[in-house]
């Protein structure tokens, strides 16, 4: 048994998109993880959705852990309240260092870069390069398209029904956040989820 709290790599968007239900879905999935002790680590932005779950993750009382590229520092405006921020050269190695910080995987409403951390992650699991939880929390619908395109991939044989059930869907933070917490003990991680 560990002290080190759950820690949750969270990818969402660096805007806040169209509909204050996205913004409102980030601060509710911050303050859950907050509010359970749990860290957050995340892309280490300020602005969009990033900068809410981290801003409601740290007012709940959690610790928050961000990494960000040196290139997108300026324009991703990288958070200076941070337990930790990592800036680092590239990409790939914020991505890399998100990823080994993690014990469960959950993207939020977020353009090309969440889907693309989303299916890299997915990807590194089908290929057993990790075997933690991945969760989707499809505010008002926003992934609703996406999973529909999954679901034909399955029937169109591109996609094993076992890799396809992998994602866990659902439209309540604190529903998913139960979720992953439950999966993730059973592949590893740390088995202290204090107040899960």
């Amino acid at each position: 048994m560990t002290n080190a709290p759950f820690s949750l790599c969270v990818y969402c968007g660096s805007r806040h998109g169209t509909r204050p239900a996205y913004t409102a879905a980030a601060r509710a999935l911050g303050q859950a993880i907050g509010s359970r002790g749990w860290q957050l680590v995340y892309g280490g932005g300020r602005v969009g959705l990033m900068g809410e779950v981290a801003d409601a993750t740290l007012a709940a009382g959690g610790r928050v852990v961000g990494v960000i590229p040196e290139s997108l520092k300026r324009l991703e405006v990288g958070h200076g309240g941070l337990h930790e921020l990592h800036v680092v050269p590239t990409m790939h190695l914020r991505k890399q260092m998100m990823a080994e910080r993690a014990d469960a995987f959950l993207a939020l409403p977020g353009g090309i870069g969440t889907l693309e951390e989303l299916y890299e992650v997915w990807t590194w699991r089908q290929l057993g390069y990790h075997d933690q939880p991945i969760g989707l929390l499809n505010v008002e619908g926003y992934y609703d398209e996406l999973l529909r395109f999954m679901a034909h991939t399955v029937d169109q044989g591109f996609l094993s029904p076992v890799q396809h059930g992998v994602l866990q869907v659902d439209t309540d933070p604190q529903a998913l956040l139960l979720a992953l917490a439950a999966l993730a003990r059973g592949s590893g991680a740390p088995d202290d989820y204090s107040r899960v």
